[in-house]
């Protein structure tokens, strides 16, 4: 019985989806003397890109846990989108996590 409560106790959750709030929260955390201006985020709550001056800051789920990374802005802006999704030039990022189908994006004016 207690190695069954171990083994559960172990099974990691999913991390809740992003929502405007957490996000900046979130970023908070790992940027704290960052200004957001604006977050753009995931349809499927996964991701969150905020501007900051010039910078971008780029939030995925990784696992049960949340990973920030930077960039400048302009790489951001100018980042292609493919099918719907940014694909963000992030280097030791898979592939598959930069690329968030962000809702709003492109912002009108960069």
């Amino acid at each position: 019985m207690l190695g069954g409560l171990a083994a559960l106790a172990r099974i990691t959750r999913p991390a809740p989806p992003l929502d405007e709030a957490s996000a900046r929260t979130l970023l908070a955390d790992d940027y704290p003397e960052a200004q957001v201006d604006r977050v753009w985020l995931a349809a499927d709550g996964s991701a969150a890109l905020a501007r900051s001056g010039d910078r971008a800051l780029f939030l995925f789920r990784l696992g049960d846990a949340w990973v920030a990374r930077d960039l400048s802005w302009a790489q951001a802006v100018s980042a292609p989108v493919r099918q719907g999704r940014l694909w963000l030039p992030l280097p030791g990022v898979s592939p598959r996590l930069a690329r968030p189908a962000l809702a709003g994006w492109p912002p009108e004016t960069a």
